[in-house]
């Protein structure tokens, strides 16, 4: 490893195509004997970092059309979260079920797991076929895993049947000094961007993309009213700024002034904070409160004169399900990607059916949306929205942080890279300069 992080720092891409792939590499991973050890537990108490483990473990057999990437820095996402308190399965049962496929996937179905669906780095080699990508090359991966051999997946890749998201239902992720992909994940890295900035983006940017702006989620036009849960969080903050730069109007969910402070220096002018106002969408754990929900639409409406929501940003599931179908305008669209507070959710059909709603389901995003939501970084016209980052052997606590919502935007994990502020290409520093005020806008907060 050291001979590699040499060979990347020293800018020589011959250099790092003639080294050896390592045998073994280190990765945070979960252990299928301890799968069970948070029964009993309530979520909010499971702690991933007694679950999350720096281990030394075998490298994959490289196979065709796929590429080992010598991973500089990667970042926490929810589903790194569900992984560590196996919730709500055991990513395990995932890794079983892809290893019965064919046997090249059996590779996947081991006693551990390494996590992550982010990276920023650098092609350390290359399998049968591939000839878009070499090693030297710095890339990005985005985390759509997908075979492609059902006929149900070439015009959407999303609805291909074997459809997963890598290091959460595959093995062999980003948290780790190497990771095994698909080669048709990578994309270029922006050169203006550290290695752990170009890593933050990938996974909720894609999905913010698709969620909001592609025909495939919420389709947002010029004008549009879209309510924004969670604004300053790791999917949020990249909402907000696709809703900006598109010409809508956003109105911004957060839970604290703090937060309330980073969206509207983003430009935001129309934020609730939710904890200052006192919302309370349920009166227990068994009734919503549709007072709350009809106090929250007239709150909306005085901040938009009038207007409700044309797109609600949903990925709070549970707690503001009901909420959000209340609020969103006759003709609206709500579009669900996640639902951190919870799977089951309710709401009142009656503001549904009869005002001729629309629930449009979003999870992450396809090739071609992932390049686009790329494409944007690179171009500067959206930004990371990184606020701290981590050490490898720390990410437990970084994904504790996420879990406890201890953050804002995105928590970053360096991989091989040893220190902060490494990665940026010399022919990019006048154009970072230009975009350095928003790159950091998010930065210890």
């Amino acid at each position: 490893m050291k001979q590699i992080l040499e060979a990347i720092q020293s800018g020589d891409t011959a250099a790092v195509a003639g080294l050896p792939v390592p045998e073994s590499y280190r990765g945070v991973v979960v252990r299928k004997d301890e799968q069970t050890m948070f029964e009993g537990i309530a979520s909010r108490d499971k702690d991933p970092r007694k679950s999350l483990h720096l281990d030394e473990v075998a490298t994959p057999q490289l196979g065709p059309g796929e590429a080992i990437v010598a991973v500089m820095a990667s970042s926490v996402n929810f589903n790194t979260v569900w992984t560590s308190i196996f919730e709500p399965v055991s990513t395990f049962s995932f890794l079983e079920r892809y290893g019965k496929l064919t046997e090249l996937t059996k590779r996947h179905d081991l006693p551990y797991h390494v996590v992550g669906s982010d990276l920023s780095g650098v092609v350390l080699a290359v399998g049968p076929g591939v000839s878009k990508w070499k090693a030297g090359d710095k890339v990005v991966a985005h985390c759509l895993s997908v075979e492609l051999e059902d006929h149900q997946g070439h015009d959407d890749t999303m609805m291909d049947p074997q459809q997963r998201i890598w290091g959460f239902e595959t093995n062999f992720g980003g948290l780790a000094e190497l990771a095994l992909v698909k080669a048709n994940q990578l994309m270029p890295k922006a050169p203006h961007l550290t290695w752990e900035e170009a890593a933050a983006p990938g996974l909720v940017n894609s999905t913010a993309y698709r969620q909001l702006v592609s025909k495939n989620g919420g389709a947002m036009k010029q004008g549009d009213t879209v309510l924004i849960w969670g604004a300053s969080g790791g999917l949020g903050s990249y909402a907000t700024q696709y809703a900006l730069n598109g010409g809508a109007i956003p109105v911004c969910v957060v839970s604290s002034p703090e937060k309330a402070e980073i969206v509207r220096s983003m430009g935001a002018e129309l934020v609730i904070d939710r904890s200052a106002e006192g919302y309370r969408f349920w009166k227990d754990e068994h009734e919503q409160d549709p007072k709350e929900w009809q106090r929250f639409g007239k709150r909306i409406r005085e901040l938009t004169g009038g207007e409700d929501i044309d797109i609600v940003f949903e990925h709070p599931g549970r707690e503001t399900f009901g909420a959000s179908v209340y609020v969103t305008k006759k003709g609206g669209t709500i579009t669900p990607c996640a639902s951190t507070s919870g799977y089951m959710h309710q709401y009142d059909n009656r503001y549904f059916w009869m005002n001729l709603k629309r629930i449009v389901g979003s999870h992450f995003a396809n090739y071609k949306e992932s390049w686009e939501a790329n494409r944007l970084i690179t171009k500067g016209l959206i930004h990371p929205t990184l606020s701290k980052t981590y050490a490898l052997q720390d990410t437990g606590q970084a994904a504790y942080d996420v879990h406890k919502n201890l953050h804002q935007g995105k928590v970053g994990v360096r991989c091989l890279s040893p220190a902060d502020g490494l990665g940026v290409e010399d022919s990019a520093q006048e154009f970072r300069a230009r975009h350095l005020d928003a790159i950091n806008r998010f930065q210890d907060v």
